[in-house]
């Protein structure tokens, strides 16, 4: 009986040990997957230049074109906005990329488990995601007179880490998309300009229409960002933990749908004899 509880512990170690192998080594090579031809500069510029732009771009036509709307409102909104890059772009390549490059026969034929491989790919994304996200504020406070004074920075780390996590969830749903459809950057393209406009990153939630603003809500950003501009502000604590605990919510629930379309697509895939065709 001893011999039986020592034996079952140790296979339990050892597939604790070998999940966790398995994640960091598919978190490590889906990234490197994704930007190993890139010289330096292509990569700078996508992680510093198009932040700055996007920040600039909306600031100053945001500020020129309502009276009542202070700058920090659209470069918070835009530092925060930058997860969607990495959230979206990103992490759809790490699960729908294998279809392009021909390798989702060998992904589907490892005996590996299948959340390890999912979560694994995902999770180098969340890490650019969240650099991403800090060079929007460092761009917005060195430049454009962001005030930080009153942050609660514990608490700001906590709302990054979060929405990151948020949009990640959307990203892994659009790469299972991305293995039954041949034009996912177009739906890409579409989800991240929409998030743009329905986040609440540009345009206030409130002057959007009543169904919208229900859209906006089953989306991710739209918490994240207004807890960010409220620990920026140094308002209340509780509030801000509600609206994160709520992105926090949204994103898990796009993770429970992504893991089933893949689950789900592997099944459909294997039984009718084509893991290369939707």
């Amino acid at each position: 009986m001893r011999s039986d509880s020592i034996s079952g512990s140790f296979n339990r170690r050892f597939s604790l040990i070998k999940n966790a192998r398995l994640f960091s080594q598919g978190a490590y090579l889906s990234y490197i997957a994704l930007f190993h031809w890139l010289q330096p500069a292509p990569y700078l510029a996508s992680k510093i230049v198009m932040p700055l732009a996007q920040m600039f771009f909306f600031v100053f036509l945001g500020t020129f074109g309502s009276e009542t709307l202070p700058a920090s409102f659209f470069v918070i909104g835009n530092a925060m906005q930058m997860a969607a890059v990495s959230g979206i772009y990103g992490v759809t390549m790490a699960i729908g990329g294998d279809r392009w490059e021909g390798t989702l026969v060998y992904l589907f034929g490892t005996p590996a488990p299948r959340m390890s491989i999912f979560l694994g790919r995902a999770s180098a994304h969340i890490l650019d995601g969240i650099l991403g996200i800090i060079i929007g504020f460092f761009w917005g406070w060195l430049l454009l007179g962001l005030d930080l004074g009153s942050t609660n920075f514990a608490l700001l780390a906590l709302a990054v880490v979060v929405t990151v996590f948020s949009t990640s969830g959307l990203g892994l749903v659009m790469g299972c998309v991305g293995l039954i459809t041949r034009n996912v950057m177009f739906v890409n393209n579409t989800i991240y300009f929409l998030l743009l406009l329905l986040s609440g990153a540009n345009v206030p939630l409130d002057r959007l229409p009543g169904w919208l603003r229900g859209v906006s809500r089953s989306l991710p950003l739209s918490r994240g960002i207004e807890a960010a501009r409220l620990i920026i502000s140094g308002g209340e604590t509780g509030r801000a933990l509600t609206l994160l605990a709520g992105e926090a919510a949204v994103g898990a629930a796009y993770l429970v749908v992504g893991y089933l379309l893949f689950s789900g697509f592997e099944k459909a895939a294997k039984r009718r004899g084509s893991l290369e065709v939707a």
